[in-house]
C-alpha cells in the first residue's frame, strides 16, 4: 500500500499570501504602537505578545525629507494605516494605544484613530474597542552631564 504525498504549492495553503502568512489573532486584542518623532510618525501594529502585524510611516506613504515629520503626513499616515488593518480591527475586541516621542505629528495621529468610530455607524461590533491609551515616552531623570560653563 504506497501512499502518495501531492507537493502543495504554498500560495494554495488558506492564509498565506504573497507576503506570508496572515496572523491569527489570538488573544483578541492588538496593540498600536505611535511613534512620533522630530523626523518621522510610524504607526505599528502589533499582537499582545508583540509580534508585528502590519505598519505604516510617512515614509511609506510617500513624503520624504523634511515634510515625514509634519502634522500633516501623521494624518495620511493614519489614514493609510486604518486601510491596511481594517481586518484585524474589525476582529479584535480590545485595541490598546501607546504613545512614544514628542514630535509634531503625535496629536494628529492621535485624532486620526476617531476614524475607528466611524466604522462604527457601519458595524455595531466596532463601537468603544479603543481600551487604553498609554504615554510611553522615555524621560531622562537626571540626563546627562551639561556642558561646561563658557568662559568670557
Amino acid at each position: 500500500m504506497s501512499t502518495e504525498i501531492k507537493a502543495v504549492k504554498p500560495t494554495a495553503l488558506a492564509g498565506v499570501g504573497k507576503r506570508g502568512l496572515k496572523r491569527q489573532l489570538i488573544n483578541n486584542e492588538i496593540i498600536i504602537h505611535i511613534k512620533a518623532t522630530f523626523n518621522n510618525t510610524m504607526l505599528t501594529l502589533t499582537d499582545f505578545q508583540g509580534q508585528v502585524l502590519t505598519w505604516a510611516s510617512a515614509g511609506s506613504c510617500g513624503f520624504k525629507g523634511a515634510r515625514k515629520g509634519t502634522p500633516f503626513a501623521a494624518k495620511k499616515v493614519v489614514d493609510i494605516f486604518l486601510k491596511k488593518s481594517i481586518d484585524y480591527l474589525s476582529r479584535c475586541n480590545q485595541i490598546k494605544i501607546y504613545v512614544c516621542g514628542v514630535g509634531p505629528g503625535r496629536e494628529n495621529a492621535l485624532r486620526g484613530f476617531e476614524k475607528i468610530t466611524d466604522f462604527s455607524k457601519q458595524e455595531k461590533r466596532m463601537r468603544n474597542k479603543i481600551t487604553l491609551i498609554r504615554e510611553i515616552t522615555k524621560i531622562p531623570h537626571n540626563g546627562c552631564r551639561p556642558p561646561k560653563k563658557r568662559r568670557l
